[in-house]
């Protein structure tokens, strides 16, 4: 069975008391009334553009691992998580989302670094400390706000800018940020059992029914970067770069073949090969993260699959 046979690259599907469809750049996102079903698609982005070719598997790795770290963190903060009955579907409900994103770090690396490499020591409003060197840790996690953007890159801004450009209320503010670190630490310590330090990552956030509640996907390679523990120090003091899990090596292959989302870049598609090596990487990810074996569902029509199985949960609401 070839790639193209076993990937989702879209979905047009018509459920009952549907009022809308979004098509982002992983997931389609259908409204019914205050339900959403949000199918996670084999469609994979980077420098903000989609690649020609999904990557088989990998929608279901994405939406596993949200699943799993929103269940284990539904103490902490409440969530839009209601059911998944399918391997690449969620069904939960329809917040109002708060454009504004929370990232959180705890090392200086990637955005942060580079930010700090040309010389700046303030980051959305946040002071950096002097004398570091790329991949330290930060003597405690940073939040480093973002705007969100319908298209395109986001943009760092600061707490103080969100409040007096009446972004987001004060009230809603403080308690995003509550969640954001709270959430993060219980994400820390669930990566550290696993032999990972969970670097950075983003959290979404809306409001349902006047509580902020947190939406989206969290904790997954596509939201959030990882270091493998062992040896991270020994790595630091040799001055060498940290062995990462995350979806960079895609990105590096981009670099390696002259794409980096630049006007007048021709983006290069993936060989066979390629692709499954990089759902190698993808389950690789799950099982490490989570300690589960993946577990691939039975062959046959993915789109009839996940059409019955949506119908079957709607049905029984």
């Amino acid at each position: 069975m070839g790639i193209d046979d076993i990937c989702i690259k879209e979905t047009r599907f018509d459920f009952p008391g549907q009022t809308a469809f979004y098509k982002g750049k992983v997931r389609d996102v259908y409204t019914l009334g205050e339900k959403l079903v949000m199918v996670a698609s084999d469609r994979i982005s980077a420098f903000d553009h989609i690649l020609p070719r999904p990557i088989p598997y990998k929608g279901q790795v994405l939406n596993q691992i949200a699943r799993w770290f929103l269940k284990n963190t539904e103490d902490i903060c409440p969530n839009w998580i209601m059911a998944s009955p399918d391997p690449n579907v969620a069904i939960g409900k329809a917040c109002e989302p708060v454009r504004v994103e929370m990232v959180i770090r705890a090392y200086l690396t990637g955005h942060a670094w580079r930010t700090y490499k040309s010389g700046k020591r303030v980051l959305c409003g946040v002071e950096l400390p002097e004398g570091m060197k790329e991949h330290d840790r930060f003597p405690e996690p940073i939040i480093t706000p973002a705007t969100k953007a319908e298209e395109g890159h986001d943009e760092d801004i600061s707490r103080e800018e969100i409040l007096s450009q009446g972004l987001v209320p004060e009230d809603v503010y403080t308690q995003m940020e509550d969640y954001t670190r709270k959430v993060f630490q219980r994400g820390t310590e669930m990566a550290a059992k696993q032999g990972l330090i969970l670097v950075d990552t983003k959290y979404e956030f809306g409001i349902f029914n006047g509580e902020v509640t947190l939406i989206d996907e969290i904790h997954t390679p596509d939201s959030s970067r990882y270091f493998y523990a062992d040896g991270y120090q020994e790595r630091q003091d040799a001055g060498e770069p940290q062995k990462q899990l995350s979806k960079e090596f895609v990105r590096e292959w981009l670099m390696a073949n002259g794409f980096q989302g630049l006007e007048g870049q021709t983006m290069p598609v993936m060989p066979d090969d390629f692709v499954w090596s990089v759902t190698e990487r993808y389950i690789e990810l799950y099982e490490v993260l989570t300690g589960k074996k993946f577990e691939k569902p039975e062959a046959g029509n993915v789109l009839e699959r996940i059409e019955k199985n949506v119908l079957n949960q709607l049905k029984s609401e």
